[in-house]
């Protein structure tokens, strides 16, 4: 009986947690200050830095380097400089305005990044510099963003270049297999 409350609270509480949601529950605008990877930048927004992962997305991993001593601390992946880069160009030190969909793990605020009429996050798709993630890929953008993906890669556009790009979502598991010296 108490499973059977558990189940109708969860249910009836179900729609109000942003993870869930299908529309942004925020939208902010701010100056892009920093971009530190495919799929990751900082906004300015009056004043305060805001870490901003974008949504449905799932870009190459760059390779990290250890400040203290200027050594590569963490491998990354082909194409990941190129990317980050192709991000870069797009919004650094530009007006976004993102529409937030979910707050992470790591408290990034999980967002579709645009400026003006353009989706930023389905360029990224398009131009072939990143997957369609749709392990955290909602219906109502599911269908465009895979689409995209798809035309990319008969396109052989960017990361499709390779006959057989790994996956970051692969090359992290990976990463965090070899770390457990497994």
């Amino acid at each position: 009986m108490k499973l059977i409350a558990i189940a109708c609270l969860c249910l009836f509480l179900l729609p109000t947690f942003p993870a869930f949601s299908r529309e942004p529950f925020r939208t902010i605008d701010g100056f892009v200050v920093k971009v530190s990877d495919g799929d990751t930048l900082t906004v300015d927004s009056g004043g305060t830095k805001l870490k901003v992962r974008l949504y449905g997305i799932d870009a190459p991993e760059t390779g990290k380097i250890n400040r203290g001593n200027g050594r590569t601390s963490k491998e990354g992946q082909p194409f990941g400089q190129e990317s980050q880069k192709a991000l870069w160009g797009k919004v650094y030190h530009r007006k976004v305005r993102i529409d937030v969909m979910d707050i992470d793990r790591y408290r990034r605020l999980v967002s579709l990044v645009r400026m003006g009429n353009r989706n930023i996050n389905l360029e990224m798709i398009r131009e072939g510099w990143s997957w369609a993630y749709r392990k955290y890929l909602h219906s109502a953008y599911a269908s465009e963003f895979i689409e995209e993906e798809e035309l990319a890669r008969r396109r052989r556009a960017g990361l499709w270049q390779d006959n057989n790009p790994r996956p970051p979502w692969e090359f992290r598991k990976s990463q965090r297999m070899d770390k457990k010296g497994w």
